[in-house]
């Protein structure tokens, strides 16, 4: 815990409210210990769309059943 805490610039108190999800805790420090584990990669997945299964299906789930399509007015001038 100590290297992590070193490596992250951070306190190990902060790594124990981090544990806890203590939510007073920055964005920033997350990140910084993220790094400090080699998981930094991994945080772009977080808010991916495509990973999102819940989220999917409650949008899919929101989409109108039937489309209904305007037309366009026929021309009455036939030559």
């Amino acid at each position: 815990m100590a290297i992590v805490a070193e490596r992250a610039f951070t306190s190990r108190s902060t790594l124990q409210k981090i544990e806890e999800g203590d939510p007073g805790v920055g964005i920033g420090i997350y990140c910084a210990v993220l790094q400090a584990l080699g998981l930094l990669d991994g945080l772009s997945e977080v808010a991916d769309i495509s990973k999102d299964s819940v989220g999917l299906a409650q949008s899919t789930a929101q989409l109108p059943k039937h489309i209904h399509l305007k037309r366009s007015p026929k021309s009455s001038a036939h030559v």
